[in-house]
């Protein structure tokens, strides 16, 4: 699909090609602390749901929380190159996040995100000054304006990127062959696709997706409490 808002082949941050950028980015090595998230599948494994249900909660994730996790990179994106309010985009962010327990995960993982930009693209971090705590969608976004990234690839990423930190988490919680869940995520990828479709064209903060997900959000908010966990969230 034609994406919105790229530079029309132009190049990224040291004239290095924008996709290049993608697939580091999308690089489960990146130090962002995704090695700590489940996206909340820990809790909802841990409260009923089963091996098989798996894909249908990649499902329900993106469309809800990854939607707008999307949706408020976009929004952030485009803050940046038009001059706009990061604040703003963060706080349309937080409105629609519901569960406290989705909004720190996020927050911390913003904060790991920022760590990397301080070490390897300072210059994108002008923008970002005086937000307190940003979101991680909010923070990729500032970085996807500097490195040249379009709209579409930067939503294509938010949503790939969690169906495959909730696959990844799934390998180590619960006994599982390799290539059935590298099948979830091949079956998931037309969700990418309408994620994608659905924000690529987001600048407005009041336009990010205001979806929700409550049992979701339940299983995070339950899985915050618990003393005993492989994953933060």
């Amino acid at each position: 699909m034609t994406d919105p808002g790229a530079r029309a082949g132009g190049p990224g941050a040291g004239g290095v090609d924008p996709e290049l950028f993608l697939l580091l980015l999308a690089d489960a090595r990146l130090p962002v602390g995704g090695h700590t998230q489940s996206g909340t599948l820990e809790g909802a494994l841990a409260h009923g749901l089963g091996a098989a249900d798996v894909p249908g909660f990649l499902r329900a994730r993106l469309l809800g929380v990854t939607r707008v996790e999307a949706g408020t990179a976009v929004a952030a994106r485009a803050a940046v190159l038009s001059g706009g309010s990061l604040a703003a985009v963060d706080d349309a962010w937080a409105a629609r996040t519901v569960a406290p327990a989705l909004r720190e995960a996020s927050r911390q993982q913003g904060r790991a995100l920022l760590m990397v930009v301080e070490r390897i693209w300072p210059a994108a971090l002008p923008p970002l000054a005086g937000l307190d705590r940003p979101a991680r969608a909010t923070v990729l976004g500032a970085v996807a304006a500097h490195l040249g990234l379009g709209a579409a690839t930067l939503a294509r990423l938010v949503a790939y990127d969690d169906v495959q930190t909730v696959c990844a988490a799934a390998l180590k919680l619960v006994p599982l062959d390799p290539f059935v869940v590298t099948g979830w995520v091949a079956q998931a990828l037309p969700a990418v696709d309408e994620v994608t479709r659905a924000v690529a064209e987001v600048t407005d903060p009041a336009d990010v997706p205001a979806v929700a997900a409550p049992q979701i959000e339940a299983w995070a908010q339950a899985h915050a409490t618990t003393t005993r966990r492989l994953f933060r969230a």
